[in-house]
């Protein structure tokens, strides 16, 4: 096992992973920018590393200055989180390059799927079911139209790197697509710096439901079952459970076993994400592989009992997964609320001091956060405060005690989405699992 890992993060992650290397006996090494000097996360570390300014391209996302903290630190290994360079190829292969165990996937690995022609193609190669496509990335206008009258409309174009619906256009028309095209290669190339968009057919209300995989790096890989993670807003999602209301156990053994199969296929090893879309006849669609640890992956601790951030540091030590497939089992329902700071009905963030915190507590209630009163909630980072996770015996159970936990949580300096997340727990469509990725775009409009 390690002696001592850098966290090459920031907030509640950092703060989640230092806690699991406590209990596992290792010292830590927290990195920050200088507007996180008074960071939670460098107050709980053993030891703290300024690595820059408070941009994060001069700090997190600095790959010289963290492999600079890490060697000045004498870290054995790396954990980058979510976010920042967690799913970054070259920071993956300079670890490799300066004898630094990453805690995650090979650098190869990292950049095959990065890139969702080459997942979408290697998925197709191993017979799991994709949207109909251009198979490849689409050159021009004229090969966007050739390609469109195969598919059909409605259509998507999509960038091939990135994700978070950034150079994603929705397509009704052939005399839309040619404007669209070029949008969404302008926009991939201004967010990713890669212009490559490919083209696929839209799918009609689906669900957004993902299969969170552990492979360790001797051939072994299981599934931990599903989390549903449909309600979203502009394509990011706001809150998750596990398991899907929408699911029966043959649709979780095929999609449970067509993850297995492409992270063989594929030699992944570490704690990853098979995310797919799945409409209403309950025929799901391969999206991508997330390689790295997912905000959500709570929800799938809280109803398997696994730490999986614990078993992603033994996987990158070089253990064997203790458990097998059969030795997997669900208990419960677990619902997680992403609480930002933000405005509930504008959605636009809200930096500022937290001047009062009264934080949720009792049975079944877990908050994973970095706020504590009189923290500052910085405008250069993400503006999620923290997760709010409970596990109760039923669905109906886990949703009254969210409520219940959503009211106890009180914070004064800066506005939250809480009020949004009442509101959607006292929803009938919400209670009874009538939803799809377009729930809360309807919901607002109620």
């Amino acid at each position: 096992m390690f002696n001592k890992i850098l966290i090459a993060n920031r907030g509640e992650v950092a703060v989640r992973i230092i806690r699991a290397c406590k209990e596992l006996g290792i010292q830590t090494v927290a990195v920050y920018s200088e507007a996180d000097r008074d960071s939670l996360h460098t107050k709980l570390a053993d030891f703290a590393i300024c690595i820059g300014p408070a941009k994060g391209t001069e700090s997190y996302l600095n790959i010289s200055s963290i492999i600079s903290a890490i060697e000045v630190a004498d870290a054995e290994a790396v954990h980058p989180g979510y976010g920042f360079l967690a799913e970054n190829a070259e920071f993956a292969e300079v670890c490799e390059n300066c004898g630094i165990k990453l805690i995650g996937p090979s650098s190869a690995t990292i950049r095959v799927m990065g890139n969702k022609v080459e997942a979408k193609t290697i998925a197709e190669e191993n017979k799991i079911p994709v949207l109909p496509w251009s198979k490849r990335a689409v050159a021009d206008e004229k090969e966007a139209l050739e390609f469109a009258k195969e598919i059909g409309f409605p259509l998507l174009i999509k960038a091939s790197s990135g994700g978070g619906g950034k150079g994603m256009k929705l397509v009704h028309t052939q005399a839309s697509l040619p404007s669209a095209f070029h949008m969404a290669k302008t926009e991939a190339h201004n967010a990713f710096n890669d212009p490559e968009v490919f083209l696929e057919r839209f799918c009609e209300l689906p669900r957004h439901i993902e299969i969170q995989i552990l492979a360790d790096e001797h051939g072994n890989v299981i599934h931990l079952g599903e989390r549903e993670c449909s309600i979203q807003r502009r394509h990011q999602k706001i809150l998750e459970e596990a398991p899907s209301p929408f699911m029966d156990e043959k649709l979780r053994k095929q999609m449970g076993d067509a993850s297995i199969q492409l992270a063989k296929a594929i030699g992944y090893h570490n704690a990853g994400t098979v995310e797919f879309l799945v409409d209403k006849n309950r025929e799901f669609y391969f999206m991508e592989i997330n390689t790295r640890l997912q905000v959500e992956h709570p929800v799938t601790e809280m109803i398997t009992g696994i730490d999986i951030v614990k078993e992603q540091i033994r996987i990158a030590a070089g253990k064997k997964l203790p458990l097998k497939q059969k030795d997997v089992t669900f208990t419960g329902h677990s619902i997680e609320c992403r609480i930002n700071a933000e405005d509930p009905k504008t959605f636009l963030p809200s930096p500022g001091k937290i001047t009062e915190l009264n934080m949720p507590g009792g049975p079944g209630v877990r908050l994973d956060s970095a706020v504590y009163c009189n923290s500052t909630v910085s405008p250069h980072y993400d503006s999620m405060l923290g997760k709010l996770i409970v596990h109760a015996g039923t669905r109906n159970k886990a949703i009254i005690r969210m409520r219940r936990a959503l009211e106890e949580f009180h914070i004064e300096g800066v506005k939250t989405n809480v009020p949004l997340h009442i509101d959607i727990m006292k929803d009938h469509d919400f209670i009874d699992g009538h939803i799809d990725i377009n729930f809360l775009s309807r919901y607002s409009t109620k």
